[in-house]
């Protein structure tokens, strides 16, 4: 430490920031070590960028919660590793290029450098050593590593099968890419295809990933919560009901198979591969036909919805139940999903909403199986609506009044004696199409040869490189079918003429797993190393919006379980901690986007106002869960606190070199020392706790109360003085980094602020203000003494043992009991 230096110059930010930057670049000290202890470590993690254009406040506001954080690790003295990289393949990049009629590399590489650029000026403490950029065939190879991997586990595979048609972008979209119907990306309405597509099978892992959500107790139950609606998982009976005439079985699935006795009819979905094995009279394949075609310019949620009319055509064709043998018409109806189960659901409509508005629509029987109670009886001709709460069955021939779960247990136990039916569990969340028919993405590493079928590209051969193409334009098909020499190549089984597969992946294959190439970025031999992965691996904290809570946060947690399963790591889980940060929204409540013409850069800002002061009115504006409201008015009050309060702040720093451990005894103190002792070990406790909570408004608050009631001239004792001072500057400089740097070295220290050590609280000073406690022997007043508020019993009672007033009268004599009356009084009553 060397001798502080005072300065009365203005709060120079421009000239303060890049000082910094350029000496924390220059001493590397974001340079995470390559194999940290584990018991030390923090990873700090923020969903990577996607390189559409300059950063705005949206992820302005993303990354300065997690340097914070990470600044803040460092000081509590862990090894941080804090990285960032760039989600660059995809369909926004590709589209943009066309507009501008430039290749998607250079628009994405100039994106990139524009975005590093703004973050660097933003003073993230990000380890740029460990960038990572998805497009680069360096990262890439890698994500082909990966398909490969899944390929030979049986985890990779091609079908044909019924998906999601963007006909805009003119692409597979996944169902996690699809909202309300729509394409997510460009919001057109979504359309059906049969078409040949890659899959990875994420549904053999559907139980771990529900049942392991309940060892995430650092994620945001919403989450955990959409996480599990998502996936979907029911318990139930599967049945085969036969089609009459040809005896093929017709498997349904269902969780209430109390109300079996009362299925009257089968909705088939219009994509069901059963519908192609019913002989159909030519009138009935005609309308089937005709209403397949309807069906297939519906939305998933149009079909779905339950606020529209339901309907349907008849196949004339019956099966039967296997329970009573009664005939079952076969309709079908497109609020049944291709996806769930078999495809076809057994409808029961008098105990089913949407099954029982169907039947009245066209005349199909309604049959009563469960009544409310044994007292209430249902009239099929009175009813209004159906009964779907559970209840005594009926109708149901052995099974008749048994309810509830034990009367689901019998009908499924009696269904699998006689060898129809089955306990299955169910799940929504069907195997992930990855196949995309666009140009910009990394190439599947799959060669198809018409002798040895499909074979995966070998290792050493890896990456297959994305050719630079002029033209890419979307056909439908991908634009790599058209690249000879890009296509034609030779099978690695047998050395004849192959093809490799032109489809490119979808990009949230490449998001899966990049959290593990920051781990070893630059390693050339494989994806990283183990022994990385088991020093730095979960990741502590991972911080980014909740639009990704279906997509992105469930595929990064496949993959790890899925790395886990073929050895490559020894953890189940991917992160410990996951933060949703609220979105930030323009004065008038709209969310910040180029296509409104609302968004606001912070270039702009951080070159007029200071990057610091833009940071704290951020942190400052709304708690970081919360949807900020953005104005420059939100600059007004933090921009006052720095040039009136914390800049000027070392003004009144005296050179005492304080121990920054020292706990100070308050019966030394003047009551003036006193007060502000106490205050600011209770900002401290708050401010500490404010992080641990990412309340980062409230720490600032806190910080801004200190220095507020701080009075230099009114404390004698220089230490205290100045612990309050460098105190005050360690616990801003995690949202204010260049002021506390240049702060904390005119105060005469040489090493960077986030080499000191966090702030303790002194807990004997955290309680607040000293009440007055009357103590009596006997019911009579013996003295008065001082306790801090809040004090337990067993501390006022230790206090009014010290006191000599009290002992005279209690010393040699049995004390029977205490009564005390909290705040106010203790009475001890003694024996004689």
């Amino acid at each position: 430490m060397s001798t502080p230096t005072r300065s009365d110059r203005k709060y120079d930010f421009k000239h303060i920031e890049a000082k910094w930057q350029e000496r924390w670049e220059k001493e590397r000290l974001f340079h995470a070590p390559p194999l940290p202890q584990h018991d030390n470590k923090f990873y700090m993690l923020v969903m990577f960028a996607y390189p559409s254009g300059d950063i705005h406040m949206g992820h302005f506001r993303n990354y300065i919660i997690g340097d914070a954080v990470a600044r803040r690790q460092m000081m509590l003295g862990k090894a941080v590793l804090h990285p960032f990289g760039w989600d660059a393949f995809g369909l926004p990049a590709e589209r943009a290029a066309i507009q501008r009629n430039i290749h998607p590399s250079e628009w994405t590489d100039n994106n990139i450098e524009v975005s590093r650029s703004t973050l660097q000026k933003v003073g993230i403490s990000f380890d740029w050593s460990r960038e990572v950029i998805t497009c680069h065939p360096d990262y890439y190879k890698w994500t082909q590593w990966m398909f490969v991997q899944l390929f030979k586990h049986g985890k990779a595979f091609r079908k044909r099968g019924v998906i999601n048609w963007c006909p805009e972008d003119k692409t597979v979209l996944a169902n996690e890419q699809v909202k309300e119907g729509r394409c997510e990306r460009c919001g057109t309405l979504v359309e059906k295809k049969d078409q040949m597509g890659w899959y990875f099978r994420i549904t053999d892992y559907a139980d771990r990933l529900t049942d392991d959500l309940d060892s995430l107790p650092g994620w945001p139950e919403n989450v955990k919560t959409m996480q599990k609606e998502w996936i979907g998982r029911s318990y139930g009976l599967e049945v085969d009901f036969q089609i009459e005439g040809t005896g093929e079985k017709l498997a349904i699935f269902t969780t209430r198979p109390d109300t079996i006795f009362g299925v009257t009819f089968m909705a088939i979905s219009p994509e069901a591969e059963i519908l192609g094995k019913l002989p159909l009279t030519p009138e009935f394949a005609a309308k089937v036909r005709e209403y397949q075609k309807q069906a297939a310019g519906r939305s998933d949620i149009e079909r779905a919805a339950a606020t529209l009319e339901k309907d349907g055509v008849f196949t004339g064709r019956y099966a039967v139940n296997p329970f009573n043998g009664e005939r079952v018409q076969l309709w079908v109806a497109d609020y049944v999903l291709a996806g769930y189960g078999t495809g076809a659901v057994m409808a029961v409509p008098a105990h089913d909403s949407r099954d029982f508005a169907f039947a009245k629509r066209y005349g199909i029987p309604i049959k009563v199986v469960i009544h409310p109670d044994a007292n209430t009886p249902l009239d099929v001709n009175k009813m209004t609506e159906a009964f779907t709460d559970h209840g005594p069955m009926v109708n149901s021939g052995q099974f008749d009044g048994k309810a509830g779960e034990s009367a689901i247990d019998a009908v499924s136990s009696f269904a699998e004696s006689k060898g129809f039916g089955r306990r299955k569990v169910n799940f929504k969340l069907k195997d992930w199409s990855i196949s995309r028919q666009r140009y910009w993405g990394a190439p599947i590493p799959i060669i198809h040869c018409s002798n040895c079928g499909e074979q995966a590209v070998p290792e050493d051969q890896l990456p297959v490189l994305l050719p630079k193409v002029e033209n890419y334009m979307p056909k439908g098909r991908s634009p790599l079918a058209d690249v000879p020499e890009f296509l034609n190549t030779i099978c690695p089984k047998c050395g004849g003429p192959a093809e490799r597969d032109p489809d490119t992946m979808d990009t949230f294959v490449c998001s899966s797993w990049y959290f593990l190439r920051y781990l070893d970025a630059q390693n050339e031999s494989a994806p990283f190393d183990k022994e990385a992965g088991k020093r730095w691996m979960p990741i502590d904290l991972y911080v980014g919006g909740i639009t990704h809570a279906t997509g992105h946060l469930i595929y990064f947690r496949f993959f790890t379980k899925f790395l886990k399963d073929i050895g490559w790591i020894d953890f189940d889980e991917p992160a410990k901690k996951l933060f949703n940060h609220g979105m930030v929204m323009d004065a008038h409540g709209e969310v910040m986007s180029k296509s409104k013409g609302n968004v606001v850069s912070p270039i702009a800002l951080m070159e007029s106002r200071g990057t610091d002061i833009t940071r704290l009115a951020m942190f400052f504006t709304a708690p970081s869960e919360k949807e900020v409201l953005w104005s420059s008015d939100s600059l007004t009050g933090v921009e006052k606190f720095v040039l009136n309060r914390m800049y000027p702040i070392i003004k009144e720093y005296r050179g005492s070199r304080p121990d920054l451990k020292r706990y100070f005894k308050q019966a030394e103190l003047d009551e003036n020392e006193r007060s502000i002792y106490v205050k600011l070990n209770q900002t401290i406790k708050r401010v500490s706790e404010a992080y641990d909570r990412l309340q980062l408004n409230a720490a600032i608050a806190a910080v801004m109360e200190l220095t507020r009631d701080f009075d230099s001239a009114r404390i004698k004792d220089a230490g205290l003085n100045d612990q309050i001072v460098l105190k005050s500057i360690q616990m801003i400089a995690p949202m204010a980094p260049h002021l506390a740097e240049e702060l904390w070295e005119t105060a005469g220290f040489k090493e960077s602020i986030f080499k000191s050590d966090w702030p303790e609280f002194d807990p004997s000073a955290v309680i607040g203000d000293m009440i007055e406690i009357a103590v009596q022997v006997n019911g009579k007043l013996r003295d008065s003494i001082q306790v801090p508020a809040g004090s337990d019993q067993a501390s006022v009672e230790a206090a009014a043992a010290a006191s000599p007033k009290v002992q005279a009268f209690v010393t040699g004599k049995e004390i029977l009991k205490r009564v005390y009356v909290a705040g106010r009084l203790l009475n001890i009553v003694v024996k004689g």
